[in-house]
């Protein structure tokens, strides 16, 4: 079996089906936690900006359950894809948001939180941008490829 046949087999369709479920209910469950008990209110390093990013964070989380139960029901590469770039879209929307909010307040700590935080998400959205990239790529090449 050559390197390109290995890189691209995918894993057996029960499998993906079970990572699918998964990622809905992780998903339903943050999206539960967040907006309704015990609340984003709960966490005492958010202020009341949060709810300036609410909405774009809850879209991300609503844009992967769909996209996973569209993915359960079937996945072919370029449909994975597109909602690939979809959901990662989105994502970067929520996180340049979140940036430029930023509704956290780490004041009653001697570290510096906040450097932490806007580090880890300069590196999730530069990840995000490069997620994007190999969506679209990989939405490309399969275009017009048989379905695995």
């Amino acid at each position: 079996m050559t390197l390109t046949e290995t890189a691209s087999k995918r894993p057996a369709v029960g499998d993906r089906r079970v990572g699918y479920v998964v990622a809905v209910l992780v998903n339903a469950a943050v999206l539960y936690a967040v907006n309704v008990w015990p609340g984003w209110q709960a966490l005492p390093f958010l202020t009341e900006d949060m709810r300036l990013v609410l909405g774009l964070v809850n879209a991300s989380m609503l844009v992967s359950i769909v996209a996973n139960m569209v993915y359960f029901v079937a996945d072919p590469r370029w449909l994975k894809a597109l909602g690939d770039i979809v959901t990662t879209a989105v994502g970067i929307a929520a996180l340049v948001r979140m940036w430029q909010v930023f509704p956290f307040d780490f004041s009653g700590s001697s570290f510096d939180w906040a450097l932490v935080v806007r580090v880890a998400m300069g590196v999730a959205i530069g990840g995000s941008a490069i997620a994007l990239v190999v969506a679209f790529v990989s939405f490309v090449k399969s275009v017009g490829r048989p379905a695995s």
